[in-house]
């Protein structure tokens, strides 16, 4: 009875394992956002937002966001995405902070990546997603005063200089 109990282990493992890796392989590696690689710039008007993107490897992929009124730089950060052996983490160092922020993938699609970090005040949660192939949509949320409050924003794919 025992063979058959650890036989029938063994074969429900074998098919579930296959699935269970790839999962995990979705959650770990960076090259799942190649959808995001580029140069994407806010719609609108007001100061300028432009985000470049590195072509993700695996473990890696490089960031970085310059905001501009008026010619003039007023903002910028330096973003990457790392596969740090637990799944996926988003880590800002904007120019206004002293430290860099972890933010931990939560969700990822086909076009679609959210990372949260809860313990942060503001934001909390990080959304990418890709609407059509030239259109880049980004949110920032989080509580602030027990309510919700975010910030969408829409860029639109550019040549990058």
């Amino acid at each position: 009875m025992k063979k058959r109990v650890v036989y029938g282990f063994c074969v429900i493992t074998l098919f579930l394992l296959p699935s269970f890796v790839r999962a995990q392989d979705v959650n770990s590696k960076v090259n799942v956002l190649s959808w995001m690689s580029g140069c994407w710039e806010t719609i609108g008007t007001g100061p300028v937002t432009t985000e470049r993107w590195a072509r993700p490897t695996e473990n890696l992929m490089l960031g970085s966001s310059q905001t501009v009124r008026n010619g003039k730089s007023v903002a910028f950060e330096f973003l990457r995405i790392v596969n740090n052996g637990q799944g996926l983490t988003y880590v800002a160092k904007p120019s206004s902070a002293k430290d860099e922020t972890p933010f931990s993938i939560a969700k990822v699609t086909v076009n679609e990546a959210v990372f949260e970090n809860l313990k942060h005040d503001f934001p909390q949660r990080i959304i990418y997603r890709l609407d059509k192939p030239d259109s880049l949509f980004a949110r920032i949320e989080g509580m602030r005063n027990g309510e919700l409050k975010g910030m969408d924003i829409p860029m639109k794919r550019v040549k990058c200089e």
